[in-house]
């Protein structure tokens, strides 16, 4: 599903039209990286659950070329489905 359908989505769900439900998705959006910067964690209870995870710089290998290259230090986000989510997933 791509944002242009998700917002049509909750435009119609929530009797709410495109342009206020595409600023209801940008301020969700806002608000988890907020949470995530400040915190480190977002929980969204039975939907999942955003977390922000310091990965160390290393070394990783060019696999066309063989050649050696450094990996900076950076954030990676990781998302773990909540229990509702899983179940109406199964």
């Amino acid at each position: 599903m791509s944002k242009a359908e998700l917002v049509s989505f909750i435009a119609e769900e929530a009797g709410l039209t495109k342009a206020d439900a595409t600023r209801a998705l940008d301020a969700m959006q806002k608000g988890i990286e907020k949470g995530l910067k400040s915190s480190g964690k977002v929980t969204l209870t039975g939907f999942c659950t955003f977390a922000s995870k310091k990965k160390p710089a290393s070394t990783g290998r060019n696999p066309r070329t063989g050649a050696t290259v450094q990996i900076p230090a950076r954030t990676a986000v990781t998302i773990k489905a909540g229990s509702k989510l899983k179940e109406a997933l199964n």
